[in-house]
């Protein structure tokens, strides 16, 4: 079985899976593109959830709200804050201030643009 990601006017409407012979027997099989759930941030993990070395399909997994652009072939994810901008080599969104690496907790406040301490 593959996954598949049913994507209407560039964005995905839902995910399924399915083999390429029941995707074919759809009204509008154009609208299914293939994804795969091993596919995170432009990296093909394994079963143990390390990278692999194994083709990346996509960038990402396609999840329900993803865009997917057509012309890099690419599902990205939904952007979570207005600041935030894509990577083009990860095609995920990152903050323009880079997580604190302390070992603390910390949520992005899009008002100050930094990131707050959760006690």
């Amino acid at each position: 079985m593959s996954y598949f990601a049913q994507v209407i006017d560039g964005i995905v409407r839902e995910v399924i899976s399915a083999d390429q012979t029941y995707i074919d027997t759809l009204p509008n099989p154009s609208e299914w593109i293939q994804t795969s759930y091993n596919t995170r941030g432009n990296v093909h993990y394994g079963q143990d959830g390390q990278p692999d070395g194994g083709i990346a399909l996509r960038a990402n997994y396609a999840g329900i709200g993803f865009t997917y652009d057509s012309t890099a072939d690419v599902f990205i994810p939904i952007k979570p804050f207005p600041s935030w901008l894509l990577n083009t080599s990860t095609w995920l969104w990152e903050s323009p201030i880079p997580y604190p690496t302390d070992g603390s907790f910390y949520v992005w406040d899009e008002a100050t643009l930094s990131w707050e301490f959760i006690e």
